[in-house]
């Protein structure tokens, strides 16, 4: 993740690399989806989100479309090996 401060940072920055623009949100956005995807990181019975419970999250902030897609399968949520990085 890159903080920028316009759109015009944005844009110079990608020119002067010659890469395509990715997807950008603001500063505020940024709080909503780290408030949602974090909020229970503490509890003692945490447990993995699901790639739909994800997906969900993503979506209550306004990020959707093909960038934001988690999955084009829903067979991506198969079960987590405990110990795995997957």
């Amino acid at each position: 993740m890159l903080l920028f401060r316009s759109e015009e940072d944005v844009e110079a920055w990608c020119d002067h690399r010659q890469i395509a623009r990715g997807a950008t949100f603001d500063l505020a956005r940024l709080w909503r989806l780290a408030s949602a995807w974090y909020d229970d990181r503490l509890d003692p019975n945490w447990r993995r989100r699901t790639v739909l419970e994800r997906q969900a999250i993503l979506e209550s902030v306004g990020l959707g479309g093909p960038f934001w897609r988690l999955t084009d399968s829903p067979r991506s949520e198969r079960s987590i090996t405990p110990g795995s990085d997957a």
